[in-house]
């Protein structure tokens, strides 16, 4: 048969060509089913060859914490505050007198000690010690002047008695004479006359006399004054002179000196500035409501009917300088310096003496007058309480506890807290367990495991610890 003839009966709308086409995707359709069956069929028989691994127990892992037992007891509060150390008696001295300056002691510059008793600085003492002299001369003269009245008082004393003796012989001769020329017309007028004027001297001279005599207690008292006041002016011109000669009132460190010799100075002019190093003081500045809830006042012993703080208890202080180096030093609390309205804050001063400033360990700088310093006041005693460390205790009032190998959160009443310290008044009993590891955010009820050293992996008993003081 003729192609054209074969292609005229066959199927209308097929060919050979597509008939191929659909035969090979077919094939490899299948052959990706095989192989998919066989990688099935593999899995299933492998899964079934393989053991299953024998399952592990779960355990807990503990928290590895450090805790205490603790037993309520009494505890000291203490107070703390910072403050500069200043000598407690620091003078600037002044020329009291003008002058020239003629010697200045060799070791007059700041940090040196000076003995008490030295001869600072001398001005020239030159018309100082002239005016002393002319001084004694107005003495010596105003006392020869008193000597002088005096024995004219006692001399004139002599004489007005005389004269009072003389008045009446003259007044007696007087009478006689003139009795005898009135009545028995013996003797002249002239006579008379003459006797009368020797009695009117006679009492002339008494009258005199007798004024002086009297106004002599009051030109005594004169020279008296005009001798005081010659004195007072000898005693002035010894000062001025025993002025010329500073020297040093104590044993002072020299804090600063502006004299040279030869330098010419005023009265009243400053010079230098010594420093009694033998007490220190530090004022320190404490709340006000701490003071009043935990220092310790004495009650009922006012020295005066002010209204002010009563006496405080001179209690020992440890003093702490802020550079470091763990310097410690004794002191004592003194009294209350003063109340500051703006801050709210009342200024006690503690004071140190030579001996406590100087009682760190030899190889320490000792405490000295400027030295920035934290002081720890002790204040007043709490009963049954617990002192915890300030990490042990978290933010809203609460401590870790461990019962029954668990970890339970337990609030507390926090009565007081230090920098380091917890002051706690309720909330625990005695024998409670207390975790004081630094823990953060942990599980309720996790399991604990107490140690007692840090780093320490064995296990070891709790230990009974009496937080209080």
């Amino acid at each position: 048969m003729p192609p054209s003839q074969g292609a005229m009966h066959a199927k209308p709308g097929s060919s050979p060509s597509k008939k191929t086409g659909n035969g090979k995707i077919i094939f490899r359709i299948v052959i990706c089913a095989l192989i998919l069956a066989l990688g099935a069929v593999a899995m299933v028989v492998l899964s079934k060859m393989k053991k299953r691994p024998p399952e592990s127990p779960r355990v807990e892992r503990p928290l590895r914490v450090e805790a205490v037992r603790v037993v309520p007891g009494t505890a000291r509060v203490y107070l703390a505050g910072l403050g500069r150390a200043k000598p407690l008696d620091q003078v600037v001295i002044s020329a009291e007198v003008s002058g020239k300056v003629v010697e200045i002691h060799p070791g007059l510059e700041p940090g040196q000690v000076i003995p008490k008793g030295d001869l600072l600085f001398e001005i020239d003492p030159r018309d100082y010690l002239a005016a002393v002299r002319e001084a004694e001369a107005s003495v010596a003269q105003a006392q020869a002047s008193l000597k002088q009245l005096r024995m004219k008082q006692r001399t004139d004393r002599v004489r007005l008695k005389r004269a009072r003796r003389n008045m009446e012989l003259a007044r007696r001769e007087y009478e006689r004479t003139r009795r005898l020329f009135e009545q028995d017309q013996v003797g002249t007028r002239s006579a008379v006359e003459k006797t009368e004027r020797a009695y009117n001297s006679a009492r002339d001279l008494v009258d005199q006399l007798s004024l002086t005599v009297k106004l002599y207690p009051q030109r005594i008292q004169e020279a008296e004054s005009a001798l005081s006041a010659a004195r007072a002016r000898l005693a002035r011109a010894r000062t001025a002179l025993e002025r010329c000669r500073v020297k040093a009132p104590f044993e002072g460190r020299v804090v600063s000196a502006s004299v040279e010799k030869d330098q010419f100075v005023s009265a009243s002019q400053p010079l230098l500035t010594l420093a009694d190093d033998s007490v220190l003081e530090i004022q320190v500045s404490l709340n006000s409501d701490e003071v009043a809830q935990w220092l310790t006042f004495l009650p009922g012993s006012h020295q005066n009917k002010g209204a002010w703080f009563p006496p405080i208890a001179r209690v020992p202080c440890e003093i702490r300088s802020t550079q470091g180096g763990g310097n410690m030093w004794q002191g004592t609390l003194h009294r209350v310096v003063g109340f500051h309205e703006k801050t709210r804050t009342v200024t006690v001063a503690v004071r140190v003496t030579a001996q406590q400033a100087r009682a760190s360990s030899p190889d320490r700088l000792p405490l000295v007058a400027g030295m920035f310093c934290s002081v720890r006041i002790p204040g007043k005693t709490l009963e049954n309480v617990v002192v915890l460390p300030r990490h042990a205790v978290s933010f809203e009032n609460t401590v870790y506890r461990v019962v029954n190998g668990r970890l339970k959160t337990t609030p507390v009443q926090v009565a007081r807290i230090e920098t380091d310290t917890v002051y706690i008044t309720g909330g625990l009993s005695a024998g409670d367990t207390v975790i004081t590891t630094r823990l953060v955010a942990p599980l309720e009820n996790s399991l604990v495991e107490v140690c007692n050293i840090p780093g320490d992996r064995r296990k070891s008993p709790k230990p009974d610890v009496n937080m209080g003081s």
